[in-house]
């Protein structure tokens, strides 16, 4: 079955994970149950954030939500349009992802112009005809124009070329060229000195803003929680211990959030 094939009329940007269990090592010695009938539901247009401790559950939903895990129990969705049964490669035609690795997103050895070109063709199909469409190179020049790093000058230029900083501003316009419902960030600053991700995240916001995508953040950077999105969530032991939107969520400081994982820490003996 194609994307197109399982795709409804109206696909709203709503996610919802419903009574989802997943444990790791089923039946060995290093068994763990990391989600327990847990269920979160993210409304259309909210910019979420999620922090968490190693081993909390955080990265672990984003695998659950692009099908590269799959729930044991449970169901996954993406407005009306069931996920739980879809791969990976099939949910892309709705939701974006970026890694924390830049290169993950976009391919070395190609141009800046056949990176967006592949980009810009996503869920089309492919014949022997060429897979750039030279015409397209002003859209792509305005695009690359909106990040402000001079891109729009170097499409023929190999993305192994470009710093760190500017390959993960680009996977993020890459991951947004084409209409999609949902955005997921995959710890997309972490691999990134102080200014390259302070770019990277001004840019995020830029584009959920002017887009209105339906956003999910997950980061170890607690500034960048508190400062970016309209909800936060910290996730500890499959379960989320924190849940603040919209005012609540502007009420907590970078220390407030400390303060909470240094609690959870003492509780765990650490």
């Amino acid at each position: 079955m194609s994307p197109s094939d399982n795709k409804p009329v109206s696909v709203t940007a709503k996610v919802r994970f419903e009574h989802i269990d997943k444990t790791f090592n089923r039946g060995s010695v290093n068994e763990v149950v990391l989600l327990e009938d847990f269920s979160l539901s993210v409304r259309e247009g909210e910019f979420v954030s999620v922090v968490g401790s190693n081993g909390s559950g955080k990265t672990t939903l984003l695998n659950l939500l692009c099908g590269t895990l799959f729930p044991d129990e449970g169901r996954i969705y993406l407005g009306e349009l069931d996920l739980t049964g879809l791969k990976d490669y099939e949910r892309a035609a709705w939701i974006g992802r970026v890694f924390q690795d830049p290169a993950r997103g976009t391919c070395p050895s190609l141009t800046i112009l056949e990176n967006m070109s592949l980009a810009d063709n996503k869920g089309k199909s492919y014949g022997l005809g060429s897979g750039i469409n030279r015409r397209r190179a002003d859209f792509y020049r305005s695009q690359l124009e909106l990040l402000h790093l001079g891109l729009e000058d170097k499409l023929h230029l190999p993305v192994g070329a470009l710093s760190g900083g500017q390959r993960q501003a680009l996977a993020l316009l890459i991951s947004t060229l084409t209409p999609i419902e949902l955005l997921v960030l995959d710890e997309h600053t972490a691999a990134l000195d102080p200014k390259a991700s302070d770019t990277v995240m001004e840019l995020t916001e830029k584009v959920v803003r002017e887009k209105g995508i339906t956003t999910i953040m997950v980061t170890h950077n607690l500034r960048f929680a508190a400062s970016y999105g309209n909800r936060i969530l910290m996730m500890h032991q499959g379960r989320c211990v924190l849940d603040a939107a919209e005012d609540e969520k502007r009420q907590y400081t970078i220390t407030d959030l400390l303060k909470i994982f240094n609690e959870i820490s003492v509780e765990c003996g650490n």
